[in-house]
């Protein structure tokens, strides 16, 4: 089994930067690709960007240029940066692991049943 944490939600500001963490543990962290998901009021649950076993990256259009997703698989950390916030990034984030070898790599960032393991998530709140 494989455990996820997230932290680093908050309040914060239009155009302002929030950093969120996934720490993971139970499994090595590169048998899997991460994805990060968000979730609205009202809205599905959808992927924002997702980072492969191997680092490569893939973004919805949406957030292109102002989030950033990283690992550490020593540290067993997977990073969000988020930059430029808009009040539209409104949503619990969560943070999910995938195990299949072409998760992140052939396709987008996927869907929820591409994935096998899921944080509680974390509140982030732009708003002025």
């Amino acid at each position: 089994q494989l455990q996820l944490v997230e932290s680093g939600g908050g309040l914060v500001q239009p155009g302002g930067s929030l950093r969120l963490s996934c720490a993971a543990s139970g499994l090595p962290l590169d048998w899997y690709a991460f994805a990060w998901f968000r979730q609205a009021p009202g809205k599905e649950r959808e992927g924002v960007l997702c980072i492969s076993r191997n680092g490569g990256t893939k973004y919805v259009d949406s957030v292109k240029g102002r989030f950033t997703i990283s690992r550490d698989n020593d540290k067993k950390v997977i990073s969000l940066q988020m930059n430029s916030l808009k009040p539209e990034d409104t949503a619990v984030y969560y943070c999910a692991a995938g195990a299949s070898p072409s998760l992140c790599v052939l396709n987008d960032v996927g869907n929820v049943y591409d994935y096998d393991y899921w944080g509680r998530g974390t509140q982030v709140t732009v708003s002025s």
